[in-house]
């Protein structure tokens, strides 16, 4: 099946919700933000104990005697630099965001019913979620709460209070399209795949043994690319709790929790995966049973609910919309003009995430960390791991459905069966992983996961459990990896970060082959191609700022490889390329424009050229200016290089792409970042208190 993507707009879906079938329509004025009350959230504060230090970039180093009180003050800090998108973040969890963003939002609050994230929350949040992950997320919502208490301009109606089960609502919300959960939606509406223009959703994480250091130490790079703006970009903070709670990484809007980064002991970089984790069924009904769906030989009711949601339509006007909802016992149904269809999909009402995460931020060791992973509460998502004792390791988390022999599971399935119905899940230790190769190297950069070292030693299908739709491409960042890492025996610190910033793509990617069908076209009576042909073929596929290939190049592949990146048709080559060379003639009167002309990072006060481009290991996604630059917006954002000594002492550098104060124009914190990223630069991350001395330019306890 294959159904992969990143969240968007799908505009059947937009259809279906706001025309037909809506009913009992009707228009209200939107609320202004009301008039808030200080005074709870102000005494509520005074039960936590939270010491925020923000170091000379800002960064804020958060520290207390309880857990909690860390959560407390990561809430409030977090709220100060991206209050805005916290906000969003929450709206979009609860299903109210069209009613400040109008239609673009709705299929967003229309999933949140349809996928009943309330229902599973109501319904087991104090059952599922342990009493310290509750407390931990409470105590972040405490900390938001203060903050919108003290600037209730920028709160909008309805925003408050904010609770931990709007933290833990967001976890069962968004996990599931990691993986490609709307995409899934997509196909069921949108036969005919509609092309996603929003920046892949990618990442690399490499690990070295001290087997394969030049110093015995222990290497690992985290370098998630992420969109540089919004709901899942990244937010850098350091946790250090009296309970053990000590963690440096990388946090999304509205989550206390470490996503990626280290502790003390371990640490671990997260990729995207894009296994098959949802199988779609058509259903069989007659129009003379309305409301019922063949099981069996049987006739069995739909369960059937009505979505009600406001979509601003202007100003402060709006409208409301009723929906049906639909679910079978297979999942939430969809009823299009070709038929019924319900979808079975991994992460359907996890509410254990937190307790997960939680686990894997305060492991010691392996066995710690290995135990954790074993919940198997995360739906997806790879992991590179590393520690303090030389082990490192690949694991391709999913909750992967075991799946009956004999049935074809990448088409759609006959609805009527109930022998194709979920059941159980693949155990843990029959999940993709790879530990301590012979090789000392551990990768993974969106690829198949039966590559993931450059031994002999790598996974075997047949290790493995039965129908578990594994990916099986290649990345050019993975074939570089192989390029890169691969070929070096005995890496030192500054090779491992060197080969981080490789600009180059590979022979074998999909841009090479490009380039070679591109140079078989007839040029006669064609200047411009003929002119492009030759710059194509004297290309050395760098993306560095100065090449004069790397524009027309890039620009040619960008649709084609976003398109295989996203998992959809491929589009032709020849109106890709002679758009390019269209972009590159309008605008720079030339085919051969430097590529820092045309690739450009732009934040506050600063433009500046930027080294990389699309799925290579610098990887920087562009939007299109009017100008014909590319203005970079996603890729290579938060990224680490953590390393432990042969004695076991750690150390670790970080980058932002843009500064800790992610909304703030007006701080210096807003780009302070910026030109180190552009150049590939990093800056130490000030783990333990002894780091600290000297290097912090403010101090407070938020609610004292």
């Amino acid at each position: 099946m294959n159904k992969i993507g990143k969240i968007g707009l799908a505009a059947g879906l937009l259809i279906v919700i706001l025309a037909g079938g809506a009913y009992a329509a009707g228009v209200r004025l939107a609320l202004f933000p009301e008039a808030i009350n200080p005074t709870p959230y102000l005494e509520k504060a005074k039960s936590y104990n939270a010491l925020i230090e923000r170091d000379k970039f800002g960064v804020p180093h958060i520290s207390g005697p309880r857990d909690v009180d860390v959560a407390f003050g990561m809430g409030y800090a977090h709220s100060e630099d991206d209050f805005a998108t916290i906000t969003e973040a929450v709206l979009a969890t609860r299903g109210t965001m069209s009613e400040t963003k109008g239609k673009d939002a709705a299929i967003g609050d229309y999933l949140v019913q349809l996928l009943r994230v309330w229902d599973s929350v109501n319904a087991g949040y104090e059952r599922e979620v342990t009493p310290e992950a509750r407390a931990i997320m409470q105590a972040y919502a405490d900390g938001v709460n203060l903050y919108a208490a003290q600037n209730p301009t920028k709160v909008p109606s309805g925003l408050l209070p904010l609770s931990g089960k709007d933290v833990a609502a967001g976890t069962v919300f968004r996990g599931p399209f990691f993986y490609g959960l709307d995409k899934v939606f997509k196909s069921i509406l949108e036969p005919a795949p509609v092309p996603d223009k929003a920046p892949p959703k990618g990442s690399n994480g490499i690990a070295i043994a001290p087997k394969r250091s030049t110093d015995g130490a222990t290497r690992l790079l985290v370098n998630s690319h992420q969109p540089y703006d919004g709901m899942v970009a990244w937010y850098e903070a350091v946790l250090d709790s009296g309970e053990g709670w000590h963690v440096a990484g990388g946090f999304f809007p509205g989550s206390p929790f470490m996503l990626h980064g280290h502790n003390a002991h371990l640490g671990w970089a997260s990729t995207v995966n894009k296994p098959d984790l949802a199988d779609v069924y058509r259903l069989t009904t007659d129009p003379k049973k309305p409301g019922y769906y063949l099981l069996d030989g049987k006739w069995v009711p739909f369960e059937k609910k009505v979505a009600t949601f406001k979509v601003k339509v202007w100003g402060p006007i709006l409208w409301t919309v009723k929906r049906d909802l639909l679910w079978s016992v297979h999942g939430p149904a969809l009823e299009t003009d070709r038929g019924i269809f319900a979808v079975s999909y991994a992460g359907q009402g996890e509410l254990r995430q937190p307790n997960q995460y939680m686990a894997i931020n305060k492991a010691k060791n392996l066995t710690e960390w290995r135990a954790a992973m074993a919940m198997q509460a995360l739906p997806s998502i790879n992991f590179i791991y590393a520690d303090d004792a030389g082990n490192v390791g690949y694991l391709s988390n999913g909750q992967f459905p075991v799946r009956k022999d004999g049935v074809d599971w990448q088409g759609v399935l006959p609805g009527d069966r109930s022998d194709l119905l979920w059941k159980d899940r693949v155990p843990f230790d029959k999940l993709p992983q790879l530990w301590n190769p012979q090789s000392g190297l551990v990768f993974n950069s969106n690829n198949s996961p039966l590559v993931a070292t450059d031994g002999n030693d790598n996974i075997l299908p047949e290790t493995l459990g039965a129908h578990l739709g594994l990916q099986t491409n290649m990345t050019n960042r993975a074939y570089r990896v192989l390029e890169t890492y691969a070929l070096d025996p005995s890496i030192s610190a500054e090779e491992f970060e060197a080969y981080k910033y490789d600009l180059a793509y590979s022979e074998k990617g999909i841009l090479a082959g490009l380039i070679r069908e591109a140079l078989t076209y007839d040029a006669t009576g064609n200047p411009d191609l003929a002119e492009a042909q030759k710059i194509l073929k004297a290309w050395d596929r760098s993306t560095d700022r100065y090449s004069r290939g790397a524009a027309l190049a890039v620009l040619m592949g960008q649709p084609i490889g976003r398109a295989a990146e996203n998992g959809e048709p491929l589009p032709p080559l020849r109106p890709a390329l002679d758009a390019a060379i269209n972009q590159l003639k309008t605008h720079f009167r030339r085919l051969d424009p430097t590529w820092g002309e045309v690739n450009r990072y732009r934040r506050g006060n600063l433009d500046l050229p930027i080294d990389g481009g699309p799925d290579v290991f610098r990887a920087v996604y562009g939007e299109t200016q009017k100008d014909g630059t590319l203005t970079a917006n996603g890729g290579d954002t938060f990224i680490m290089f953590v390393s432990w000594d042969k004695a076991g002492k750690l150390s670790s550098q970080s980058i932002h792409q843009y500064g800790s104060a992610t909304l703030d124009t007006a701080s210096p914190h807003y780009a302070d970042q910026g030109k180190l990223f552009v150049e590939m630069k990093t800056k130490p991350v000030l783990f333990n208190r002894a780091d600290l001395v000297g290097q912090i330019e403010r101090s407070y306890r938020p609610g004292r």
